[in-house]
């Protein structure tokens, strides 16, 4: 009986701070199309990327995230090998470009990085969510001012999350978890691809 509560509580917590344990768009599903405009000033299509081959669609918070450089680093270190299977790499986020520069100064970053205005693709894949009270004043404490970084007040982030899109269209491979320390690895898109 314990477990199961203590079950219960963990799922509840989970709906009440805004994030689901999984994202409601699955493997064999249709990719929703976007377009953004990229750290280059160039508009971004994903239908128009899919020409040359897959996409690896990576959300991530913001520069202010040490996991969030971290991952993107690792995909910039083996970008080479993502390349070489014939995909690309494009990664969203909710900060404005001015904070997807200090990304790229962080990482090294060369493959597109999205600023999502109004969390139009961060909605479509169903990984949008709002952070809870409790959590702002934790990051401000140590100096994450998420209304900085994303130009407002609405404190929308996306749950850390990695598609993999066939030039069909179809969703191949989804890592997400609300977890932000958990993130897909080069490994798992490259055997995914």
């Amino acid at each position: 009986m314990k477990t199961f509560l203590i079950l219960i509580l963990s799922l509840l917590t989970g709906v009440l701070a805004g994030q689901d344990s999984t994202s409601t768009l699955q493997v064999g599903d249709i990719a929703p199309d976007f377009h953004g405009i990229d750290q280059s000033e160039d508009m971004v299509n994903l239908r128009e990327s899919l020409k040359n081959g897959p996409v690896v669609l990576i959300f991530f918070r913001g520069s202010w995230c040490y996991y969030c450089n971290k991952h993107i680093s690792k995909f910039q270190d083996s970008l080479e090998y993502v390349l070489d299977k014939g995909a690309s790499v494009i990664a969203v986020s909710p900060q404005i470009p001015e904070y997807n520069h200090k990304t790229i100064h962080k990482t090294g970053a060369t493959f597109s990085i999205i600023h999502d205005k109004g969390y139009q693709i961060m909605d479509a894949y169903h990984v949008s969510f709002i952070i809870d009270e409790k959590t702002i004043q934790k990051y401000r404490r140590f100096g994450r001012h998420i209304d900085r970084a994303n130009a407002n007040e609405d404190y929308i982030l996306p749950v850390p999350a990695t598609f993999i899109i066939g030039e069909d269209m179809v969703i191949r491979y989804i890592q997400y978890d609300p977890n932000y320390k958990n993130r897909s690895t080069v490994a798992e898109v490259l055997r995914n691809l």
